[in-house]
């Protein structure tokens, strides 16, 4: 499946005379947008070639993986079973507008806390979730194993050819390995991380061995779900000027990264940039919950 790459028009950018495209990843489909639909791919696949019925992941309050997770499930005729982050969420989680989405699409929720959340990758613990719910089809958290990346591979076509740079917003690095993977040989890869931390760079490398990838650590706003009204009046004033939607954990942050770094003079001039839009805006609602209870602006939908 292909998505169209779309033209920026901004004065900022006529001014660097630098370009900026974004790639519509987000309008791939209406429930597994984005990277999300790239990463299920082949582990859908897979988990239907082993005659796998039951689909298991993790993830927290307002995750795309999980909502993703969820409508894949029920499209493919697959039980989906989400262990979430925060014990605490357990007596209010019809008020999630994710969790509820991904109830009404079938999933059944287990609730633990943060500290056993930590474990989600240990044989064990897997082991004791086998004996609760029986057999199922693991994903990670945030969805990233080989198979993902295999399915992020194919966010670059070959019509992408004629840029000289590649943007993504980074989680937990399935998708900038992917592209990091898929590239041309003269294209430089730029990851806009959305947690706050150095430990993104190890778990990378497992998946891409190239060295033509770099992180740019200084748009995370303070860390993973964290905003400002800086950044929400951006968004805002984003989609009225391109009528291009952006969520505020993921893309939001890098768009408004390659912006400020195009003011800055760091892409030279004549720099041809493509921004991949890797959905995520199911997570609007919930971040406006939280920005209403702070007084906040509002993102638009």
């Amino acid at each position: 499946m292909k998505a169209l790459n779309q033209e920026i028009h901004l004065p900022r950018l006529r001014k660097a005379n630098v370009s900026l495209w974004i790639k519509r990843e987000d309008q791939l489909h209406s429930q597994i947008s984005g990277n999300k639909y790239r990463k299920l791919k082949f582990n859908i696949l897979e988990a239907r070639k082993q005659s796998v019925k039951k689909l298991l992941t993790f993830g927290g309050a307002f995750s795309n993986h999980i909502a993703a997770t969820a409508y894949a499930g029920k499209l493919y005729g697959l039980s989906t079973i989400g262990v979430i982050r925060g014990e605490e969420l357990a007596n209010s989680w019809r008020e999630n507008p994710t969790l509820m989405q991904a109830y009404e699409n079938g999933m059944e929720f287990k609730f633990i806390s943060r500290q056993e959340f930590r474990l989600k990758n240990e044989p064990g613990f897997i082991e004791k979730l086998k004996s609760e719910f029986g057999e199922f089809y693991l994903l990670p958290e945030g969805g990233t194993n080989s198979l993902a990346i295999k399915g992020c591979e194919e966010i670059i076509s070959d019509g992408d050819r004629d840029y000289d740079f590649i943007c993504v917003a980074v989680g937990t690095g399935g998708t900038i390995s992917g592209i990091s993977n898929a590239v041309f040989s003269h294209q430089k890869v730029l990851g806009f991380p959305a947690l706050k931390g150095n430990f993104l760079q190890e778990d990378i490398c497992k998946f891409a061995p190239r060295e033509n990838w770099k992180l740019v650590e200084n748009y995370h706003f303070g860390g993973y779900a964290k905003v400002d009204q800086n950044l929400v009046n951006f968004i805002n004033d984003f989609k009225k000027e391109t009528e291009i939607p952006l969520d505020p954990i993921y893309t939001g942050k890098m768009i408004y990264g390659i912006l400020d770094m195009v003011d800055q003079g760091f892409f030279k001039e004549n720099s041809r940039i493509l921004a991949i839009h890797t959905g995520g805006l199911q997570g609007i609602k919930g971040m406006n919950e939280n920005l209403k209870k702070k007084n906040l602006p509002l993102i638009c939908v």
